[in-house]
């Protein structure tokens, strides 16, 4: 692997950096440069969570030389973030993977991306934040299945963010002209069965693995080793040399 590369891992807005952190510590070993930019928001601002989880990975992602040329890698919540990540870095995107993540699409909300993908579930959903509800509340009994070591389970619940009606229903814009690199969709989750679909409509290489949606903290070389294979695969091909 080139070493002017840097693999951005972005935590989803519900959980914390945790989530990446093994995969991480995975790469590093393997002597790959990674960082991961923690999201952050202030319930006072007056900006919507979009923008604040966008400009506090933007602000930890320019300490970084402009020689450094990156690969977005998003996983669940932070998919429809990278096309205004990217809007705002210098740097150069060589590729954008989305591991068991959302596909953005212009101007739409959470909310109305998951309408696509599952109106029912959906509608249903979105009854509950308007009687005031949040999302997620996951117990450690909750992912007990999908993550078994009960440490790292632990890890990952005291980072669990509840959000409310507003963060669902804003809309995201979505720059024209994106992608404006590669994608890649790694699928972990039957829950994104959708959004798998629509990777490969589009033309993009997907890898899927019959997992659970926090795989990464369970079989984190096997993971990280799949995302480094999927970025070799497009330094392989002509688009990217």
């Amino acid at each position: 692997m080139p070493e002017n590369i840097t693999y951005a891992l972005i935590h989803s807005p519900l959980v914390g950096p945790f989530t990446w952190q093994l995969v991480y510590q995975a790469l590093i070993r393997q002597g790959i440069k990674a960082v991961i930019p923690t999201l952050v928001d202030d319930p006072d601002s007056t900006l919507p969570h979009w923008q604040q989880h966008v400009e506090s990975v933007t602000g930890a992602l320019a300490l970084i030389p402009n020689a450094q040329k990156f690969v977005l890698v998003a996983h669940s919540g932070a998919g429809p973030l990278l096309p205004v990540i990217c809007q705002k870095l210098t740097h150069q995107i060589l590729a954008y993977i989305f591991v068991d993540a959302g596909i953005p699409r212009n101007g739409l909300s959470r909310i109305e991306l998951m309408k696509l993908e599952d109106p029912g579930w959906a509608e249903q959903f979105h009854e509950a934040l308007l009687k005031g509800e949040q999302f997620p509340k996951w117990t450690d009994d909750d992912l007990q299945e999908i993550i078994p070591d009960s440490e790292t389970r632990r890890k990952l619940v005291t980072e669990i963010r509840p959000r409310s009606l507003s963060f669902f229903t804003e809309l995201i814009p979505v720059p024209e002209g994106w992608p404006d690199a590669p994608c890649v969709y790694i699928q972990f989750s039957q829950s994104y069965n959708w959004d798998a679909a629509q990777a490969k409509q589009a033309g993009w290489d997907v890898y899927e693995l019959n997992a659970g949606h926090f795989h990464m903290l369970v079989e984190p070389v096997t993971v990280a080793d799949l995302i480094v294979k999927s970025l070799q695969k497009l330094l392989d091909a002509s688009s990217l040399k």
